[in-house]
């Protein structure tokens, strides 16, 4: 599937759209009201899946028998591994066992609304048959399958978002990508800007133009090593063919996009500002490793979740897959359980804004959605929790876990600021017991306790 007049076509039209993409981007595209319609589903779902999958998935962490230290997918960069000693790993991957209807299933049965996977990732191996380079999953491998393509279809079918990953700078395998640590291999030596026009943005524009009317819902860039304004406004007039699709931070050249992304980490306080969404590994790696085993807890994981959606964030928790297309049994048994909570609690995380209250005196968070507050309490005091600064009244309370009422007296403190206990469940989660209290009209918070809800 290979086709140099296409791409050189494609080429031509970028070029010519470069020339007024800029002021075309800012004028239309960027305007508030533009960017919280394209938003709203984003914001509604706070929970995805983030999807780290390629050829670094055979190697799986280890190079002529040495485990290599670092991330998985970086391997060729940390073991600095020759671009055509690299590339025959592509001979070796086959994922016979992949399925995307089962992916998507495991995904919404723990309660993600979104799927983000590696289009693309440092490595230049495209998961997608490209028409612009040959090292693709099409022409380089044994598969001969688009898993893209059929994510797309199972997303489709399954009311799920899906999402690429595309990165934009960093290439090992091109002549001309960026590289962390410069370049290692002459192979890779060339014009950035000649590689960015000849490479990435008719890629980019092949996977937006390629899976389906409403794919994807966010262009996910990363790491914009080298890239300036100049350079990000080559691959700008691509976002013409999904003008509602939305991206991150990451483009590089001063271009904010729509959210920012903190990896691996959840701000403190979040942020009031920008829409936001932490990225964060079941484990310490991002691409498959075969010898990680630094798994985190189904209760941390799922504490992560609320801790996020209660500051306003979303939570994009990765998988990656092994070289025969499945996921770590140990990702299946989190998602699992993962979604055993959210089926009884996803209400109080999809849909919801951040917490009304500046602080809480017991371990949890609140979430909240409309005129409903949802008390997200980790461990009871036998004293039951109490929620300071509330003065709406309560139509009801209820436990989500198992649908009982809640009991709770209301009171006032030495300075007449209203407290309201909550007694403990007869019957607690051990991760996370909900309570989802329904306010009798409009919520109101002393302003000593938090910002007074709108």
């Amino acid at each position: 599937m290979k086709s140099r007049s296409f791409a050189g076509l494609v080429i031509l039209v970028i070029m010519a759209l470069s020339m007024f993409a800029s002021a075309a981007f800012a004028a239309e595209d960027d305007t508030k009201a533009w960017q919280d319609e394209r938003l709203q589903w984003w914001n509604e779902a706070r929970f995805g899946l983030f999807i780290h999958w390629g050829i670094y998935a055979v190697p799986a962490g280890t190079y002529k028998g040495k485990q290599i230290g670092g991330l998985g997918e970086w391997i060729m960069n940390s073991a600095k591994i020759p671009v055509a000693e690299y590339a025959k790993y592509a001979a070796q991957f086959n994922p016979v066992k992949f399925n995307a209807e089962e992916w998507v299933k495991m995904a919404k049965d723990a309660g993600m609304k979104y799927i983000v996977i590696t289009a693309k990732h440092h490595d230049g191996f495209a998961m997608f048959p490209s028409k612009v380079s040959p090292f693709n999953i099409y022409d380089a491998t044994p598969f001969k399958r688009d898993p893209l393509r059929e994510l797309s279809r199972a997303c489709r079918a399954q009311g799920m978002k899906l999402s690429f990953y595309y990165s934009q700078a960093q290439d090992w395998h091109h002549a001309g990508g960026a590289a962390a640590g410069g370049h290692w291999d002459k192979a890779q030596d060339g014009s950035m800007d000649k590689y960015l026009t000849e490479i990435a943005a008719p890629q980019v524009g092949e996977i937006l133009a390629n899976y389906g009317p409403r794919v994807p819902g966010v262009l996910w860039w990363d790491t914009p090593m080298d890239m300036t304004k100049e350079r990000a406004e080559i691959l700008l007039p691509q976002l013409k063919l999904k003008p509602f699709a939305i991206t991150n931070n990451r483009l590089g050249g001063g271009y904010a996009g729509d959210f920012d992304t903190p990896e691996q980490t959840i701000p403190a306080a979040g942020n009031k500002h920008r829409a936001w969404e932490t990225c964060m590994t079941m484990n310490d790696t991002w691409g498959y490793k075969s010898y990680d085993t630094n798994w985190k807890s189904t209760t941390t994981l799922v504490r992560n979740l609320v801790d996020i959606a209660s500051k306003g964030g979303n939570y994009l928790l990765n998988v990656g897959p092994t070289a025969k297309g499945e996921f770590p049994k140990e990702s299946v048994k989190r998602l699992k359980e993962i979604g055993q909570w959210m089926e009884k609690n996803g209400k109080a995380i999809h849909g919801t804004t951040a917490s009304p209250f500046a602080n809480l005196s017991f371990n949890g968070r609140c979430t909240r959605r409309g005129d409903s507050l949802y008390v997200h309490v980790f461990e009871w005091p036998r004293e039951g929790v109490k929620l300071s600064g509330l003065v709406t009244p309560i139509g009801s309370a209820t436990f989500l876990n198992d649908g009982s009422k809640a009991e709770y007296t209301r009171a006032g403190d030495a300075e007449g600021a209203p407290i309201l206990t909550i007694m403990p469940p007869a019957h607690s989660d051990p991760i996370d017991t909900v309570v989802e209290l329904i306010l009798a009209g409009p919520l109101e918070v002393a302003p000593a306790a938090g910002e007074k809800a709108k």
